[in-house]
């Protein structure tokens, strides 16, 4: 590939933390992962982190933590926006909540929160913004919804680490925020994911939720468990279900090296989107994803309109063929996947604006390092395949 999606952000000193691991001879959740965590916690502002083996691994551990604490039963409706990943719907549909699918903004890509007060109901309990491609919700009027109905909001944030929104961090601005560290994302620890809250009792949870649903890695002053007096005990004491979602060691070694990189490889994205948004300004039929706030840039979203409406898989095609690496916008209109036929759900109205991102959207890599050959070799290449269509 000439132009992949993304490029490693590795070098020396993740090597390094990696042999670190293998000489200590230990290598399931440790002092790594627990020092990445206070780390990651620390960048962001917030008060508690819990990591886990994945971004979806973080969706399911934080929906659990809602569902385990009472804040949220089976039945209850939750509001999502129609493009995402398979993972932000799965927990929810894991654990018995109603989805109600809302379309997106044409130029954001994200959840039209316009639309979102003529879809509540009295069941309305949960509101999962989905930061799109690193691009920001709006959250002003998301979060005066929340406040005025008493509805909880959750950041699906795992493509916008970095991302701000009038000087908050995304992955914050929820009761529950999460991140993955998967490649091609931000930071890379090979899997890897994070949730983030201010919220003492669902992290407890969570500590449990990753491991087995035991007690062993509760603090001593636990507000979710009273430790049994007799310590043997309390090393194999279930209080929830849970799943084994943990996270390697060597993962969070990884992660400790890697978030000293963060600044630096969130300006670099930023510097190569600001230069495929002034190339691609050349090009007509070609539409860029609207930045809200200050993205972050996982990738390059982009709309193909007019007469090319309906040449995307033409386009693509020549694309690869030019070894330019493309993917769909996520799962474009997830309700067109079949996995839905077995979540409960509803579509209220027309999900026009996603149907055109699942027939005519694509997005293409951006990386840590600057790029700017890349993009010049992608706007050279794309001109003239449009150009060929005509």
């Amino acid at each position: 590939m000439k132009y992949g999606l993304c490029q490693s952000s590795w070098d020396e000193e993740e090597l390094e933390a990696i042999n670190e691991v293998i000489k200590s001879d230990m290598y399931t959740m440790g002092k790594h992962v627990a020092a990445y965590e206070q780390e990651f916690a620390l960048r962001f502002g917030s008060k508690y982190a819990v990591m886990v083996n994945s971004g979806s691994s973080a969706n399911l551990v934080a929906v659990a933590s809602l569902v385990y604490s009472g804040k949220l039963q089976a039945g209850d409706e939750v509001i999502v926006p129609a493009v995402s990943w398979s993972t932000t719907y799965f927990p929810l549909a894991q654990f018995g909540l109603k989805m109600i699918f809302v379309d997106v903004d044409a130029a954001t890509f994200n959840m039209d929160a316009s639309k979102i007060r003529e879809v509540l109901t009295d069941k309305t309990k949960l509101i999962v913004a989905v930061n799109l491609l690193g691009n920001a919700n709006e959250f002003d009027a998301l979060t005066k919804i929340c406040e005025k109905e008493n509805i909880i909001l959750m950041e699906d944030n795992c493509e916008a680490m970095g991302a701000e929104y009038k000087g908050k961090q995304l992955g914050t601005i929820g009761k529950l925020g999460t991140f993955s560290t998967f490649f091609a994302h931000h930071l890379c620890t090979m899997e890897g994911g994070m949730v983030l809250t201010d919220d003492r009792e669902l992290y407890e949870y969570m500590l449990c939720i990753r491991a087995h649903g035991w007690t062993r890695n509760l603090p001593k002053d636990s507000v979710i468990n009273e430790a049994n007096a007799d310590p043997f005990y309390e090393k194999f004491n279930f209080i929830v279900p849970g799943y084994n979602v943990r996270p390697l060691d060597m993962e969070g070694a990884i992660g400790c090296r890697q978030i000293k990189k963060l600044d630096g490889i969130i300006k670099n994205r930023r510097i190569n989107a600001a230069y495929l948004s002034e190339k691609i300004k050349e090009l007509s039929g070609l539409r860029l994803q609207a930045e809200i706030g200050k993205s972050s840039w996982y990738g390059f979203g982009m709309i193909l309109e007019g007469k090319y409406a309906g040449k995307r898989n033409q386009v693509v095609s020549e694309l690869e063929k030019a070894g330019i690496e493309t993917r769909p916008i996520l799962a474009g209109n997830f309700t067109k996947n079949k996995a839905v036929r077995f979540m409960d759900y509803n579509i209220p109205y027309p999900l026009k604006n996603s149907d055109v991102i699942h027939e005519s959207g694509f997005y293409i890599g951006n990386h840590p390092q600057l790029i700017h050959d890349k993009i010049d070799y992608f706007v050279e290449r794309i001109g003239q395949i449009l150009k060929g269509i005509d």
